[in-house]
């Protein structure tokens, strides 16, 4: 438990406190404004906002105007992942009632393409990012398809929901696509101090696989075993393939999670992958380029997969599984009057799991 509150489903006010860039530039340029509710339209749901998450491509990099597809007017309202109670619902709505406690994903699909229909809604050029492509959840309230909101088990708080709402169907879809995690299975999953890297690597624990965990800062590596993780790695050391085999014993990886795309790391990582493994990558954030052994890659019938984000099928088995039990690491909060100190936080680096703003 975060130990944040839920909010009410008190009778909803006509304006709210919302979080806003009037412009581009750093987190001072973040306001507090008043603007109307909005109203939910047929298929939708009005949330009244608990917790919503910062991350760092989705609001540091949309916040500085640096995104490279969002597309909005400025003064725009950010905030992706959320979680909050059902306050009222459009027409047609069955799937949850007013007062429900919901965990939201954050990617829309106003066009149910090829790609949704076979599950892989994250590549849909149709997809778009609540907070990125429309106004978002830094904010008292929001309207959201009511498909993306799912209720959440009675023992978990908004922190926590919020925490989970959006790396936890990326991290699924990571597994559920590529296959093979499970009880036995040899993942690493490289950053694993990342909102995602944590959620990623705490998920695969959580279905029986063997993990193996990286971070470059001891700080972070020793915040990762006190997190109960046993076996944990500087990811540049030179003999780090040997010691993931070691901590396999003897064998290599099934998976590799690599969300960072620096080429020395992606070369260690790739020196642990067993014939038919398979490595994943869902960012970016340390480079776009990365050298790739073709000879080894074909002789050994390995797999490079790009996973974008999660989708609805994704979101769905994640929290089935928080009803089982899941959980992700949870950093720490802000209220919405200090997300100038939380984007500045990240922006350090000094997370270890995700952060959020509280309303």
């Amino acid at each position: 438990m975060t130990g944040i509150a839920w909010p009410a489903a008190e009778p909803v006010p006509t304006t709210m406190r919302a979080l806003r860039v009037p412009e581009f530039g750093g987190p001072e340029v973040l306001r507090i404004d008043e603007v109307p509710v909005p109203e939910p339209g047929p298929g939708d749901v009005l949330v009244r906002v608990g917790a919503v998450s910062v991350g760092r491509l989705l609001d540091l990099v949309a916040r500085s105007g640096q995104h490279p597809y969002a597309e909005f007017v400025l003064p725009h309202v950010l905030g992706a992942d959320h979680a909050g109670t059902v306050a009222a619902l459009g027409a047609g709505v069955d799937s949850v009632a007013v007062g429900d406690h919901v965990g939201v994903f954050q990617l829309l699909f106003p066009v149910k393409d090829e790609y949704v229909r076979m599950g892989r809604g994250d590549v849909s050029p149709h997809a778009r990012i609540l907070g990125v492509h429309r106004q978002g959840a830094d904010a008292e309230y929001v309207v959201v398809p009511a498909e993306n909101a799912t209720v959440v088990p009675d023992d978990i708080d908004p922190g926590m929901a919020a925490a989970l709402a959006g790396v936890g169907p990326v991290a699924m879809n990571q597994f559920v696509q590529v296959g093979g995690v499970g009880p036995g299975a040899n993942v690493i999953v490289q950053g694993a101090t990342s909102g995602l890297g944590s959620t990623a690597a705490m998920l695969a624990q959580h279905l029986g696989a063997n993990v193996v965990v990286s971070s470059r800062h001891e700080s972070k590596r020793t915040r990762l075993r006190e997190l109960g993780f046993e076996h944990v790695l500087d990811a540049i050391d030179e003999d780090f393939a040997e010691r993931a085999r070691e901590a396999f014993g003897g064998e290599a990886a099934d998976l590799v999670v690599d969300n960072l795309g620096a080429p020395l790391i992606w070369d260690h990582g790739f020196d642990t992958l067993k014939p038919l493994g398979t490595m994943v990558s869902s960012g970016a954030f340390l480079g776009r380029s990365v050298p790739i052994n073709l000879q080894r890659l074909y002789t050994m019938g390995q797999r490079v997969v790009g996973v974008r984000t999660g989708t609805l099928e994704s979101a769905a088995a994640m929290w089935g599984e928080v009803h089982r039990g899941f959980r992700t690491v949870f950093d720490r909060s802000f209220p919405l009057e200090e997300a100038a100190a939380a984007h500045r936080y990240v922006e350090r680096n000094a997370n270890v799991g995700r952060v959020v703003l509280t309303l």
